[in-house]
């Protein structure tokens, strides 16, 4: 009786075997996917010190517009008085900070963030990236746009960040009201202080919004993270791809994770295409051999 032939090799049902392994075994489910796309994000920090009415609370919030453009024919005032346009800051890729220089709590605290975790990013201020703080209180002046940059870039301790990297600007009302409506930041005066959202946004050199960030720290990690998006590959298309394999945004936690699925299955993908090489190459060169 004669023995039935072995099967032939399946390199493509070898693929598929492995990599459904990996992935079961890193806790993926068929579901996963439709769990994540329905995860509610989380709501938009708010200025806490006002108790807010409710008509003044539906006033208040952040409606996150990714990928709108901000208006970048408006002008401000910079910390010496002097007029400046939009345009002519924003050159480069830049994050936004919306304030308000007399608030007593949340206001320092983000721009204290900003002081901590700028100096500690790899990309050069004034040349990769820059930072635009303004006040949307339009009773506030050059003088303390001034003061409050002299405090927070003594926060920085010593750090070498270029003066001119990170600018503090004052403006009329109906200029603030038009930077803050293209970004969707929704604030509202309660005596002298503001109900506000706290959050920074990051726009292209273009003035395209690419980012939100909420809250009053900032990782180096989501910072830099932020900027490679608004530099459409200016500041390198390799940096660039290697971001978007390994990281993605997660609008729930409003910050970037590690993508340890992808980059797992790239991992097992590329590894399970090298055997298969190997496999072939080999019984082509025994094949050969025999003959």
């Amino acid at each position: 009786m004669m023995n039935a032939p072995p099967e032939p090799f399946r390199p493509g049902l070898l693929l598929s075997t492995i990599v459904l392994i990996i992935l079961i075994s890193a806790g993926w489910s068929p579901a996963m996917g439709e769990e994540m796309a329905h995860h509610p994000p989380a709501e938009a920090h708010q200025h806490q010190h006002p108790t807010p009415a409710a008509e003044q609370a539906e006033a208040v919030g952040l409606d996150e517009k990714l990928g709108s453009q901000i208006p970048l024919d408006l002008s401000f005032r910079d910390e010496q008085g002097h007029e400046v346009k939009l345009k002519d800051l924003i050159t480069k890729p830049t994050i936004i900070a919306p304030v308000y220089y007399r608030c007593p709590n949340v206001c320092n605290f983000l721009q204290a963030g900003l002081a901590q975790s700028l100096p500690k990013m790899k990309l050069k201020p004034g040349q990769d990236y820059q930072v635009l703080s303004f006040s949307f209180d339009e009773t506030e002046k050059p003088e303390l746009a001034a003061s409050s940059k002299k405090n927070y870039f003594m926060a920085m301790g010593g750090a070498d960040f270029p003066e001119e990297s990170w600018r503090f600007l004052t403006a009329d009302k109906q200029t603030i009201m038009q930077l803050t409506g293209s970004a969707g930041y929704r604030f509202q005066r309660q005596g002298v202080e503001f109900l506000h959202p706290v959050a920074i946004f990051v726009v292209s050199s273009e003035g395209k919004i690419v980012r939100y960030l909420q809250g009053t720290r900032f990782l180096p990690m989501d910072l830099t993270l932020s900027l490679v998006e608004a530099s459409e590959g200016r500041v390198g298309s390799t940096i660039r791809k290697m971001v978007s394999l390994c990281f993605s945004y997660d609008p729930a936690k409003k910050t970037y994770v590690f993508n340890i699925l992808r980059v797992s299955a790239t991992v097992i993908l590329l590894t399970a295409g090298s055997f298969m090489a190997f496999l072939i190459f080999t019984g082509k060169k025994k094949k050969q051999n025999r003959n």
